[in-house]
């Protein structure tokens, strides 16, 4: 998907003994039977789509004649298939020597385990740390490992592809959505590893800067949230709320001081912020670079 947004000519083989990718009909109960999901749309943007059954001669002559012609090829087959109908890396490079072969999997090569993002959530720590001690853990509202083991597939993808022009050679280029949800933990991970610190479902505060992530409710019944990133931007944020008094505060003086105050600190915003509508501090917000911004469903947002 990524590469059809950039302009390349992608060429999607589905199962035709199937009906294809199982997506086609993930709906939500109120889409039309008869047209594919929108599921299926996000993630197959401007793809041009060939149904085959690849333990056919004639259809797997067919995909070989697609892949020579191929500067990429990307397989997300389950644990030993591409073996099986011989369209891993080994099987593919004999017939074109400076083939890009992308795989995604789901732990690793060797690991035959199905995979799904929420059970990746889960395990790599993400579920743990989101929500807060009433919810107890949730999953993201996307597939967001899924999205990150594709962007780094695609970075490994175009870093292959530079070789390939200075070089001639192909590459392969394996990403597991395990790693790419280990290595997307960030400062959560370095938390622990440098602090033994082992992040709790804290809602959207942030464990280590305040008032950011925090939510404030308006006049109006909306949701608006701060992330004040510097102390600079906590003091103009006071004048605009007219909460001078504040300034002169030590617990609040600093971003550390915050942090170990914030649920007394949050009282002072939340009685101030409630007082007018989500508009009003918004644009006040804007006019003095405040970080902040308004909650928003996905109507609102488009």
């Amino acid at each position: 998907t990524f590469f059809s947004e950039l302009g390349a000519e992608v060429i999607k083989i589905e199962n035709k003994t199937t009906g294809g990718d199982v997506t086609r009909n993930w709906k939500l109960p109120n889409e039309n039977a008869e047209n594919i999901s929108a599921y299926y749309a996000a993630a197959n943007f401007n793809k041009k789509i060939i149904f085959l059954n690849l333990k056919n001669d004639e259809d797997y002559q067919q995909v070989l004649k697609e892949i020579k012609k191929a500067d990429i090829v990307i397989s997300n087959f389950k644990y030993g298939d591409a073996e099986k109908l011989k369209l891993d890396y080994k099987s593919l490079k004999k017939i074109k020597s400076d083939i890009v072969y992308g795989e995604i999997t789901g732990y690793g090569k060797n690991v035959n385990r199905a995979a799904f993002d929420v059970v990746l959530q889960a395990e790599t720590g993400f579920m743990f740390m989101n929500g807060n001690a009433a919810s107890g853990p949730i999953k993201m509202p996307v597939a967001l490992i899924d999205i990150l083991a594709a962007h780094q597939l695609k970075e490994g993808l175009l870093c292959a592809l530079i070789k390939k022009l200075k070089t001639n050679k192909g590459s392969y280029v394996s990403v597991s959505l395990f790693d790419a949800a280990m290595s997307s933990l960030a400062n959560q991970a370095t938390n622990w590893l440098m602090a033994k610190h082992i992040p709790q479902a804290i809602g959207t505060h942030h464990p280590n800067i305040a008032p950011y992530g925090d939510m404030f409710l308006t006049k109006d019944k909306k949701f608006i949230v701060l992330a004040i990133g510097s102390d600079i931007q906590f003091q103009k944020m006071l004048k605009i709320l007219n909460l001078n008094e504040l300034l002169s505060k030590l617990k609040f003086s600093n971003n550390n001081s915050r942090v170990k105050n914030r649920s007394e600190l949050n009282i002072y915003l939340s009685k101030i912020l409630q007082s007018k509508k989500a508009e009003y501090w918004d644009k006040l917000f804007k006019l003095e670079n405040i970080p902040a911004g308004i909650v928003k469903n996905m109507e609102e947002v488009f």
